[in-house]
C-alpha cells in the first residue's frame, strides 16, 4: 500500500461536447475554478513580477512556457469542449535579478478570423462549425495551437492535436506561422506530446491521419526541430491516441479501445468527440517500435483500459520494458472533460497511478501495477531521465476528502518509486495548481525545482509558485505575482538560459 505524505495537488483535463448557444451566467454557484476561465483571458506585454514570499533560488536560469486554451468564448457564446479554446503562451523568463512574464494568443489563422468576425467560426474537437451544415466543408476545423510547447534553439512551437505546429518567437512570443518543421506535407498532423532524449538530443512524435482504416505517423527530428526520419504503420479503424512512450531503444503505443465513428463527423452532423466511441471488446493494442529504424518490433493486446498520458517508460536489467501510466478503467473522464468548459461538472472519471510490464519483443504484458489508489494526471519525470529508470515521478490529483466530481486538480505531488512514498505539496483551498515542471539545478544534479502556475479562487489571481523537488511537503520557496489571471492550462516546459 502507498505511503502518503499529505499536503495538495490540482489537474486538469480535456473535455468534448456539441457547440451549443450558452450565454455566460454571471449569477453562477459553480465551484471556484471555474472563474478562471469564464471570461477570455487578457494578454500582457514583459513585465517584471513582484516577489510575494521567498526568493529566487540562485540557480534558476531559463524560460518556462505554458500553453492552454485562454478563450472559450466570443460574444458570450461559449465553445462546445474545453479543447476548442483558443491556445495562449505564458512565458516566464528567470534571469540572475528577476523574473519577467509575457502571456500572448498564438495567432493563428482562425483565431485572427474569428477577431475580425466576433464571433465563432470554426468548428473543432467538440463542436461543429455553426451555421448551416456545408459549413463543415468550408470550415471544418480550427487548428487551436492550444495543448502543449515544445522549446527549440531558435523558435518556440505551440503544439495541438489534429494540426501542424505555430511558431512563435522565444522570448516575444510573437506568432511566426504554421511550421512544417521541412516533412509536414498538408494532411499530416504532429502531436502535442513528443518525447526528447536529453542524451542524443532527438526529438520522437507522430501524428494520426484518419481513414476508414487510420495512418499512424511516426517522426524522428534532431535538435533542431527538423524531421530527418519518418515512418508509416496501419492501424485498425481511428483510435483516439493522445500519448506514446519512449523506453530506451522502442518507441510504444498503448491503443485504448476507444474508436472513432467517422461518418458523423464527415458529413456534419456531429463533432469529434461526440462521435468517439467506448469499445472494450476490443482490448488494449500494442504496437513496439524500434527507436533506430521506426520499424514494427512487435504488436500485441492486453485488457482494456484509457490513459491520456504516460509518466515514462524505460528497459529493466532484464529486458522487460517497465511503463508507468495514469490508468482510467473506462472512458468517462471524455464526459467529464466534456463539463469543463460549462464551468460545472459532475462526472466522477478517477484515475490511477499504475505500471505495466511488458515484453517488447513479443509485446506481450507481463503484470500490470497499480502503484498509489490517489487520483493522478499529467504525470512525468526530470527531463533528463525521459526514457530511462527514474526515481520520481511528479504529477498533478486532488487533495484528499476533495469533491472530484465537482472540482479540478487541486494538488501536486511526487511519486518516489523506492519508498513508494506519494508526497503532496500544501497548496490550500480553492487553488488549483498547472501541471508540475521539474527544474534540475545546473549547480547540482541531485537537487532541482517544482514550478507551478497557481489560480487563486480566492483572491481571482494567479501567481508562479517554486517548490524545492525535495521539500515538496513544506512551503514553497518562491511566490510570484502574475498581471492577470491564468487560465488553467495543459503542458508546458523548461527551456535553459
Amino acid at each position: 500500500m502507498v505511503k502518503v505524505q499529505i499536503s495538495a495537488v490540482t489537474s486538469i483535463y480535456y473535455v468534448s461536447q456539441k457547440y451549443y448557444m450558452q450565454t455566460i451566467d454571471q449569477k453562477s454557484t459553480k465551484k471556484a475554478w471555474s472563474r478562471a476561465i469564464s471570461q477570455p483571458a487578457t494578454e500582457f506585454s514583459a513585465t517584471q513580477l513582484p516577489i510575494l514570499a521567498g526568493k529566487i533560488p540562485a540557480g534558476l536560469r531559463g524560460t518556462l512556457y505554458r500553453n492552454g486554451p485562454a478563450r472559450l468564448e466570443r460574444n458570450g457564446i461559449r465553445v462546445g469542449h474545453w479543447f476548442d479554446g483558443d491556445g495562449a503562451i505564458l512565458a516566464v523568463n528567470f534571469t540572475n535579478v528577476e523574473a519577467v512574464a509575457v502571456y500572448r494568443y498564438v495567432q493563428t489563422k482562425g483565431y485572427q478570423e474569428e477577431t475580425a468576425a466576433g464571433k465563432l467560426l470554426y468548428g473543432n474537437y467538440g463542436m461543429t462549425a455553426p451555421g448551416i451544415i456545408w459549413n463543415q466543408w468550408i470550415k471544418p476545423v480550427k487548428n487551436a495551437a492550444n495543448t502543449s510547447v515544445l522549446a527549440l534553439p531558435d523558435k518556440l512551437l505551440a503544439l495541438w492535436e489534429g494540426g501542424k505546429p505555430y511558431a512563435l518567437d522565444l522570448q516575444t512570443l510573437e506568432t511566426c506561422g504554421e511550421d512544417d518543421l521541412g516533412s509536414l506535407t498538408k494532411e499530416l498532423s504532429y502531436s502535442a506530446h513528443y518525447k526528447q532524449d536529453k542524451n542524443t538530443g532527438e526529438i520522437f512524435n507522430f501524428g494520426v491521419t484518419p481513414g476508414l482504416n487510420a495512418t499512424l505517423n511516426v517522426y524522428k527530428s534532431e535538435l533542431t526541430g527538423k524531421i530527418i526520419q519518418t515512418a508509416i504503420h496501419q492501424l485498425e479503424g481511428v483510435p483516439l491516441i493522445h500519448d506514446f512512450v519512449l523506453a530506451g531503444q522502442y518507441l510504444i503505443f498503448f491503443i485504448s479501445p476507444v474508436r472513432l465513428n467517422l461518418w458523423p463527423v464527415l458529413v456534419g452532423t456531429s463533432n469529434y468527440s461526440d462521435s468517439l466511441e467506448w469499445h472494450p471488446e476490443l482490448g488494449t493494442q500494442i504496437i513496439v517500435l524500434d527507436r533506430e529504424s521506426l520499424s514494427l518490433v512487435s504488436r500485441g493486446e492486453t485488457e482494456s483500459w484509457f490513459q491520456w498520458h504516460f509518466a515514462n517508460g524505460y528497459v529493466d536489467p532484464s529486458g522487460a520494458v517497465i511503463v508507468d501510466i495514469a490508468r482510467y478503467e473506462d472512458f468517462q473522464t471524455n464526459q467529464y472533460l466534456r463539463e469543463v468548459a460549462t464551468g460545472e461538472t459532475h462526472t466522477i472519471a478517477n484515475s490511477t497511478f499504475s505500471q505495466v510490464q511488458l515484453n517488447p519483443q513479443t509485446g506481450k504484458v507481463i503484470k500490470i501495477e497499480q502503484l498509489s489508489n490517489q487520483h493522478c494526471e499529467f504525470p512525468s519525470v526530470p527531463p533528463q531521465t525521459v526514457g530511462q529508470f527514474s526515481r520520481y515521478t511528479y504529477m498533478s490529483g486532488f487533495q484528499p476528502g476533495t469533491d472530484v466530481g465537482k472540482e479540478l486538480l487541486n494538488i501536486i505531488a511526487c511519486f518516489d518509486h523506492k519508498t513508494g512514498t506519494l508526497t503532496q505539496a500544501n497548496i490550500g483551498e480553492n487553488r488549483y495548481p498547472s501541471e508540475p515542471i521539474y527544474v534540475q539545478n545546473p549547480q547540482n544534479s541531485g537537487q532541482g525545482w517544482l514550478l507551478t502556475v497557481v489560480y487563486d479562487g480566492n483572491t481571482h489571481g494567479s501567481e508562479v509558485w517554486i517548490f524545492a523537488s525535495d521539500r515538496l511537503n513544506t512551503e514553497p520557496i518562491c511566490r510570484l505575482g502574475l498581471p492577470s489571471v491564468i487560465p488553467h492550462s495543459f503542458h508546458g516546459t523548461w527551456k535553459p538560459a
